[in-house]
């Protein structure tokens, strides 16, 4: 094995046959895409084409949001096409997540290539395939080492999709899920982008936070991923904002989308989780049966089904691991 196949940055994985570059390989993120999931999913496509795979396209699982909106506008390029489900036997590779529930329609017979991702480990398959994950703060970090690991140039449209990402999915920095290489990443994209990630990231964030457009189904909606708690079946929202008070205008519309929502899914509880991406404070809205378990995890009383949770701004660092450690 070559140094070119021989990726090595901390992380075990397992080298896949090459496939039949005719046939169209599907690259895309998860359901209720955030930024890293649509960004990702180009980067990625562009890197897979940059290797040779002139079949590999950028798809999406879901709307866009303001934020991801920003950034292509910013860019002028295209959404991703949006894909509903996969035929049988199709090629994909999975950016951003790798929980069957999170994906596409039918990827249990599908032919997963590569998966790239910094979440948890879900995925199990019957054969060999290339693994990328790292604990770091934003897939597009892990890309960006891909990029220089095998030699292709990362071009200032590219930089600047990964940078947007690292920027959103580390709140600037600020979140505890952050990394000396996403700061590293920063840094480095920011030079080829030729943007002050300071500027362009306060902005970027602030796209994201007007829901004005939106209705109440399409806010619970936004980057809600369902996320079990041992036995409580439970989904986890979370909306950034400038100013919790806006957002908890509409408390009355959103208790009852979220009702709904528990009703049609059988869920035991849903948190909507308000982040103030200026303070890092979260507004945590709890509803469902196991609602107290909000209440025992982190020592708090919701008051008419709502309390703040100061310093939380990490779904995954900071909600996920205690939440479970306490159910």
């Amino acid at each position: 094995m070559n140094e070119k196949d021989n990726l090595i940055s901390n992380v075990n994985f397992i080298i896949f046959e090459e496939s039949d570059n005719m046939v169209k390989t599907y690259v895309f993120g998860h359901k209720s895409p955030d930024s890293d999931s649509i960004t990702s999913s180009l980067v990625m496509t562009n890197l897979e084409r940059e290797l040779g795979n002139d079949e590999a396209q950028a798809f999406r699982l879901g709307n866009i949001n303001k934020e991801t909106e920003f950034i292509l506008n910013y860019l002028g390029i295209e959404a991703p096409e949006l894909l509903e489900s996969v035929e049988d036997d199709a090629n994909v590779i999975l950016v951003d997540h790798n929980s069957p529930a999170e994906s596409v329609d039918n990827l249990e017979n599908a032919k997963i290539l590569k998966v790239v991702d910094h979440h948890k480990l879900a995925l199990e398959t019957s054969y060999p395939l290339f693994l990328r994950f790292e604990p770091v703060g934003c897939t597009e970090t892990i890309l960006c080492k891909l990029y220089e690991e095998n030699g292709v140039e990362i071009s200032k449209e590219i930089a600047t999709l990964m940078l947007s990402a690292i920027i959103s999915d580390t709140l600037l920095l600020k979140s505890p899920t952050t990394t000396d290489d996403d700061k590293a990443a920063i840094e480095k994209l920011s030079k080829i982008a030729e943007i002050d990630a300071e500027e362009y990231g306060l902005e970027m964030l602030k796209a994201g936070t007007d829901l004005s457009s939106f209705t109440i189904e399409e806010i619970l909606a936004l980057d809600a991923k369902q996320i079990d708690f041992k036995d409580v079946k439970s989904i986890v929202n979370q909306v950034n904002t400038a100013d919790i008070s806006d957002v908890m205008a509409m408390k009355d519309d959103l208790e009852e989308g979220i009702n709904k929502i528990i009703e049609d899914e059988d869920l035991d509880l849903f948190m909507l989780l308000i982040t103030d991406i200026v303070n890092s404070n979260s507004q945590v809205i709890a509803l469902g049966k196991d609602a107290s378990l909000v209440e025992k995890a982190y020592g708090v009383t919701l008051e008419d089904n709502t309390v703040l949770l100061e310093g939380v701004v990490s779904r995954k660092k900071q909600v996920v691991p205690i939440m479970t450690e306490n159910a």
